[in-house]
């Protein structure tokens, strides 16, 4: 006799991304801790690494992996730290812009290799044509299950 609570296809696919995601997240953790940099403070500085003219709070926020409800006590302690500088704009004394600072750079330069060695051991085993689905699969997940290609 079948259970009522025979589970979809969808529950375990939906399970297996987050199992997934929360033990690549715990390795990417234990590669961080050494230099005393939490997920998204990382997340943060590979955001303004790739954006040399800075970018408003706002806009930081919605390029995050993890969204922070606490941006900017996110950047104000990555500040403290001196991983990032801030400016107010003089065309709009409203809107502060964050760039990532040469001590944020260095520290991305250091991690580099190390975050590097990590996904490389994370996915061994993974040709790149399973690499690339998995890839256009989940891109399909974050578009709501509409296909990511035309």
């Amino acid at each position: 006799m079948l259970s009522k609570h025979v589970p979809f296809i969808q529950q375990e696919a939906a399970l297996g991304i987050l199992r997934a995601a929360d033990l690549i997240a715990q390795q990417s953790a234990s590669v961080m801790k050494p230099f005393d940099l939490t997920g998204a403070q990382f997340n943060v500085l590979r955001i303004l690494r790739g954006s040399p003219d800075g970018l408003p709070c706002g806009q930081i926020g919605e390029r995050m992996i993890q969204r922070d409800p606490d941006v900017t006590r996110l950047l104000d302690r990555m500040q403290t730290r001196n991983l990032i500088v801030r400016q107010r704009s003089k065309q709009d004394r409203r809107v502060v812009t964050a760039k990532i600072s040469e001590k944020g750079l260095d520290l991305l330069e250091r991690l580099d290799p190390l975050v590097n060695q990590m996904h490389l051991r994370q996915f061994d085993g993974f040709s790149e044509i399973q690499l690339r689905q998995m890839k256009d699969l989940m891109d399909q997940v974050l578009n709501g299950g509409r296909n990511a290609r035309p």
